[in-house]
C-alpha cells in the first residue's frame, strides 16, 4: 500500500508541476515547487562556473543554460512519472503470480510510458493492465505537450528579440538613455521618440505576460553579448524617467505611460525570481555623470531643467525601479548599461567579423565593444 501512495504522490505532483509550468497562464505563488527547486539548484552553480570564465566564453556558456534547462526539465518530469508508475506497478504486482522485482516494474513503466511495445514484460493483473493503458496515454500526451510547448517558447523569445535588435540603431550597443535621446533630438525626432515609447509600452506588457507565463524565457540570451532584454528595459526606464523629471517635452505623457508599464514589468519579474532589492547597489548616475548627461543632451537640443526639484524628482523615480533592475541583473548575471557611455562605441549594425578582418570596421571603437560579431 505504501508503494501505491508514494507512486500516486509522485505522479500527481509531477503532473501538477507540468500543468502549472506549461498550461497555466499565470504566476504560481506557492514557494515549494519542483520546477523552482530545479532552476534554483541548477542556475546557481551554472552562474558560479560562468563567473570564473572570461567575458566571451562566459556569455556563450550562459546562453546554453536556457535551452538546455528546458530539455533537462522535461527529462526530470518523464523520469519522475516513470518512477511513480513503477512504484504503483510494484504495489499491484503482489497479486501477480510472476512476482516481478522493483527494477522490472520500473522497466515496464518506462517501456509503457514511451509506448515502445516490446512485449518482453507484460502486465498480468487487472490493476496493472489499467495502469498500463493510462500510462501509455499519458506518455503520448506528455510528449505531444512538449512538442507543442517548444514553439511557444521560441515564439516568445523571437518577439522579444525583434524590438531589442531594432533598438540597436536607436539607442546604441549597449542601449543607453543618453544615446536614445541624443538620436531623437529635434522636432521630428521627438515625434519618433513618442512612437518608440508607445511601442515599448506594448513591448514591456508583452514581456511581462510572456515571462510570467514562461519564466524560462528570461534565461535565454540575446544574439549579441552587449544586448539583453533587461538592458533594453533599463535604457527605456532611464530615458522616460529623465524626461518626466526634467523636461516639458511633448512626449512626456507617453513617457509616463511607458515608465509605468516598464516599472510594473521589472517589479513583477523580480518577484517571480525572488530577486530581492537591497541598499548596497552602486549609483548608476552620480552628480558628475548627471552633469555630463545634461551637457550632452543640451547639445542635441534637449532643454532639461537643472533645479533641485527636478533632480529630486529624478532621484525619486530612479528609486522606483533601479533596485529591481539591479536585483534582476545580479540574479540573471546581466550587466546593466550606464546612463551615458564613457567613450563612443560602434553599434552592432556597423560591425562584422569580416569587417574586422578586412579593416572596414571602425578603428576608433572601444576595445570592450569594438566588434560583437564572433
Amino acid at each position: 500500500m505504501i508503494y501505491t501512495i508514494v507512486g500516486l504522490l509522485i505522479v500527481a505532483i509531477t503532473l501538477l508541476e507540468a500543468f502549472e509550468t506549461i498550461i497555466l497562464p499565470r504566476r504560481v505563488t506557492r514557494r515549494f515547487r519542483l520546477t523552482r527547486m530545479f532552476y534554483v539548484s541548477t542556475w546557481r552553480p551554472w552562474r558560479a562556473i560562468a563567473s570564473l570564465m572570461r567575458a566571451k566564453p562566459r556569455e556563450t556558456f550562459i546562453s546554453f543554460y536556457g535551452p538546455l534547462s528546458l530539455l533537462v526539465l522535461f527529462a526530470v518530469w518523464a523520469t519522475l512519472l516513470i518512477l511513480g508508475f513503477g512504484f504503483m506497478y510494484y504495489s499491484a504486482a503482489r497479486y501477480d503470480p510472476t512476482h516481478p522485482p522493483l527494477q522490472t516494474c520500473f522497466y515496464l513503466s518506462g517501456t509503457t510510458f514511451f509506448t515502445l511495445g516490446l512485449g518482453d514484460v507484460t502486465p498480468h493483473t487487472s490493476a496493472e493492465r489499467v495502469m498500463a493503458v493510462f500510462e501509455s496515454g499519458l506518455g503520448f500526451g506528455f510528449l505531444a505537450l512538449i512538442i507543442s510547448y517548444l514553439p511557444v517558447i521560441y515564439q516568445a523569445f523571437s518577439r522579444r528579440e525583434v524590438s531589442i535588435v531594432l533598438l540597436d540603431a536607436r539607442a546604441g550597443s549597449p542601449p543607453t538613455a543618453s544615446e536614445l535621446l541624443q538620436r531623437h533630438g529635434g522636432s521630428h525626432g521627438l515625434e519618433a521618440l513618442q512612437i518608440l515609447f508607445h511601442d515599448w509600452e506594448h513591448w514591456s506588457a508583452e514581456l511581462l505576460e510572456s515571462h510570467i507565463s514562461y519564466p524560462v524565457v528570461s534565461y535565454f540570451r540575446s544574439q549579441h553579448s552587449n544586448e539583453s532584454w533587461l538592458s533594453a528595459l533599463t535604457a527605456i526606464l532611464d530615458s522616460t524617467a529623465l524626461l518626466i523629471a526634467t523636461s516639458d517635452s511633448p512626449c512626456s505623457r507617453q513617457a509616463r505611460l511607458t515608465f509605468a508599464m516598464c516599472r510594473h514589468t521589472v517589479v513583477d519579474l523580480s518577484q517571480v525570481f525572488h530577486a530581492q532589492p537591497n541598499d548596497h547597489d552602486p549609483d548608476r548616475l552620480p552628480p558628475s555623470e548627471l552633469a555630463r548627461l545634461r551637457l550632452a543632451l543640451a547639445q542635441s537640443g534637449f532643454q532639461l531643467r537643472e533645479d533641485d526639484a527636478s533632480t529630486a524628482k529624478l532621484n525619486e523615480l530612479r528609486k522606483m525601479y533601479e533596485p529591481y533592475v539591479h536585483a534582476l541583473s545580479r540574479y540573471l548575471y546581466v550587466v546593466l548599461p550606464p546612463w551615458i557611455l564613457q567613450k563612443a562605441i560602434t553599434d552592432n549594425w556597423k560591425t562584422s567579423a569580416w569587417g574586422k578582418i578586412s579593416g572596414v570596421a571602425s578603428r576608433n571603437s572601444s576595445a570592450a565593444y569594438a566588434d560583437d560579431h564572433f
